[in-house]
Formats: structure tokens, C-alpha cells, sequence
């Protein structure tokens, strides 16, 4: 995602400096607002050499920090403030029961940081790639409303649903990426050595091949002699598609792609759809004005195709549109979800009825997911009848023209 630069003004009037990640500078603009920060010139930042300065802390060394240790970490500061244990010694305490080097370096770093002054939100938002700005704002949010405890346990509860619905959406590409990769693979092996044993044996017969052998034969013949070729192209293919999908183009691309694979793309945008309805549920009901929901929402989908759209509802939503109306116009989402949004509107219970979507779709994801098999059985079924019947007839109809051709010979 790309990297921007800032400058801005706190609540205090103290000028501050930066950097946050987004789609855009109207991105980090939403987010400096949601963090009580006017912002004054936002600018693209280098991506290569990224170090948070005052903590010595690399941005590749933060990256080891996964979700699992930060939802553990909001379930027990949660505990701990809710027990009455002051936040210092709450972070002392965490730090030195952290078993990862580099989280136990970002908590340090929010300890030096509260410190030399800072609120905890500010103190976070300086350890690059360990809080992102969704955490950082709902901090924010807690420590000006007074409930950062319940910030941390509706935190907690958030990255568990992340969590949750990205195991789910991996577990439903698992089986058709394998059965895939199976038949490929099966392909290659038939095209190597089964096809060429048989090729020997109809070129000693010296006999006319039908079309469909003889295309067999070639398409054989073909990659035997390129597979040093092909393979290297694939391998080559590979490197280069991960290198694309890396780029902000390419992510956009491949995101959109991934919503429109037959069956699993349905898995896949009614999973995010209900990891946006959480966050954004979660930040309305904590106070954030409704852009800047939306604007921090679009950071936790997991999808770069989906969160330009919602960066285009935020977009409209300040232009003074309806929330349902942008949605609408964004072209992502479901019947269902528009329904809520209009009732939720018409309601004043918006948060409510986002979070009602957000636990239909993680319903409907656990029911996809246990069907998918069926779901998938016919087409797959389909696919190696095709592929079985190319071989059988491209195999078997030589020799078969062969032993009624020596029939009639013998009659």
C-alpha cells in the first residue's frame, strides 16, 4: 500500500510529523482526522528504507508481529485495565511477557513514548506495521471518550472476526487451488511419458492416425522437447505475477479479479463484505464521524479492489449523499447489505444493522465453506470427463481402427 508523508496540527496546536499508509492522500487525511490531527501537507514517501526514528525499530522487523499476538495483546490490556492496573505497568508487564523480540520492541517503544509526553494513540501509531490505523483511531477514540477498556475489548473481539473470516476465506481456495495444481500436474505427466509410449507403438503400425491422436501426439511431442522452456517460463511467470500484484495497479487488479472466480469469488466478497460491516459497525458505534469510518474501514477489508470503493463512498457521503446511495453506486455490494444500510439510515440504528450483516455473511462464509465441496464436485467431475475422453478416444481409436481394419481383412 502506498507510503505518504505528513505534517499537521494536534488538538494542542503542537505542529507533528509522520507517516501512515493508504490508498491516497484523501486516505491519510480521514485517518489524521479520526486521530484529532489537521493536516496540513500530506506527500508520497519512499517506499525501500522505511525506520520508525527515535525507536530503532525496522520496518522489517515489525512485520513479524502477527494478529494473533495483537489480539492477544488487546485481551489482556483489557483485562489488566479493567482490574485497575495502571497502563505503565500494564505495557512493563506485557513487554516482558512477550515471547516475540519485535513486539516486545514496540511496547518498549509506546512506554519511551508515553514517557516523553505522548497519548497512547500517538505512542502507537510511531511502531510501523505492529498497529495499524484502524487500532490507532479506535485507541484514540478511547482515550477521548474515557472507555479505553472497552476499546480494547471491542478491539479484541475485531481481530478475532478478522482473523476468523481470513482463515475462512483461505480455507475455501485451498481445495480448488490443490484439485487445480492435481490435474495440471496430471496433464504434464501424460504429455511426458504416457502419450510418447503409445506415439512408438502407432508408428511402428505405419497406419493413418485419426485427427485427434495425431494432435495428441503433437501437442506431446511439443513438450517434450520445450519443457526446459516451459518450465522456466512458468517459474519466470510466477515471479513476475508476484511482482505485479505488488504494485498498486496490479493489487487492484488481482483483488477485483479474485472477487469474480466462479464460486469462490462469492466466498470472497461476502467475507469482506462482513469484515467491513464489523469495522465499520465498530467504529460508528465508538464515535467516529461517518467518513472517517468508512475511511478507516476501507483499511481492513484485506481487499484494495473493495476499499477504493469505499473510499469513493466516503467521497460521496461528503459531497452530502446518502451512505445507501454511494453504496449503490460503489457496485459491491449484495441486496441484502443495501437493505440494511437503508433500514439502519431510516432507523438511526446504522451500527446495529451493520453489525447484523456482518454476522449473516460470516453465517453464510461457515455454510459456503461446508458445501464448497459439493459446490465443486460437478465442475471438477465435468473437467476430467472432458480430459478422460480426449485420452480415451485420442488412445484407443488407432487401435481400434486397427483391429477392425485386420477383421476385414481376415473375413
Amino acid at each position: 500500500m502506498p507510503h505518504f508523508a505528513y505534517k499537521g496540527r494536534n488538538a494542542g496546536g503542537d505542529l507533528v510529523e509522520g507517516s501512515l499508509d493508504g490508498l491516497n492522500p484523501s486516505a491519510i487525511a480521514g485517518q489524521l482526522l479520526a486521530l484529532g490531527i489537521t493536516p496540513l501537507d500530506i506527500s508520497a514517501a519512499p517506499e525501500t528504507g522505511r525506520e520508525e526514528t527515535g525507536e530503532g525499530q525496522s520496518w522489517f522487523r515489525s512485520r513479524k508481529v502477527d494478529a494473533a499476538e495483537l489480539m492477544l495483546f488487546s485481551r489482556q490490556m483489557f483485562a489488566l485495565l479493567k482490574a485497575g492496573v495502571p497502563i505503565m505497568r500494564a505495557l512493563s508487564g506485557l513487554q516482558d511477557s512477550s515471547t516475540n523480540p519485535a513486539f516486545r520492541t514496540a511496547i518498549q517503544g509506546v512506554r519511551e513514548s508515553l514517557d516523553g509526553g505522548r497519548d497512547l494513540s500517538a505512542s502507537m501509531q510511531r511502531q510501523k506495521g505492529v498497529f495499524n490505523p484502524f487500532y490507532v483511531a479506535m485507541i484514540y477514540v478511547g482515550e477521548s471518550t474515557g472507555r479505553l477498556e472497552e476499546i480494547f475489548q471491542r478491539l479484541f473481539r475485531h481481530l478475532e472476526f478478522q482473523e476468523f473470516m481470513r482463515t475462512q476465506v483461505k480455507s475455501a481456495l485451498r481445495y480448488p487451488t490443490f484439485v487445480v495444481m492435481a490435474m495440471a500436474g496430471a496433464i504434464v505427466v501424460i504429455n511426458l511419458f504416457v502419450i510418447p509410449a503409445f506415439a512408438k507403438v502407432y508408428k511402428g503400425f505405419g497406419a493413418q492416425l485419426p485427427p485427434i491422436t495425431r494432435a495428441l501426439i503433437a501437442f506431446s511431442d511439443f513438450t517434450v522437447a520445450a519443457w526446459p522452456y516451459l518450465l522456466a517460463g512458468g517459474i519466470g511467470g510466477f515471479f513476475l505475477f508476484r511482482r505485479h500484484i505488488r504494485t498498486e495497479a496490479g493489487r487492484l487488479w488481482w483483488d477485483r479479479f479474485r472477487l469474480r472466480v466462479p464460486i469462490a469469488g462469492k466466498i470472497i466478497r461476502k467475507a469482506t463484505i462482513a469484515r467491513f460491516s464489523r469495522s465499520f459497525s465498530l467504529a460508528f458505534r465508538s464515535g467516529v464521524p461517518i467518513t472517517q469510518a468508512l475511511s478507516l474501514s476501507a483499511q481492513t477489508v484485506d481487499n484494495t479492489y473493495m476499499a477504493s470503493k469505499i473510499e469513493k463512498m466516503r467521497e460521496g457521503v461528503e459531497r452530502g449523499e446518502s451512505l445507501v446511495r454511494t453504496a449503490v453506486h460503489s457496485g459491491v455490494f449484495t441486496p441484502v447489505a443495501l437493505q440494511m444500510i437503508v433500514v439502519g439510515e431510516e432507523s438511526g440504528s446504522l451500527d446495529d444493522m451493520m453489525e447484523e450483516v456482518a454476522e449473516l455473511y460470516q453465517r453464510e462464509v461457515e455454510y459456503e465453506l461446508k458445501t464448497l465441496s459439493s459446490q465443486i464436485e460437478p465442475i471438477l467431475i465435468v473437467g476430467l470427463g472432458v480430459l478422460v475422453l480426449i485420452l480415451a478416444l485420442g488412445v484407443f481409436l488407432p487401435i481400434w481402427d486397427l483391429g477392425q481394419a485386420a477383421f476385414n481383412k481376415g473375413s
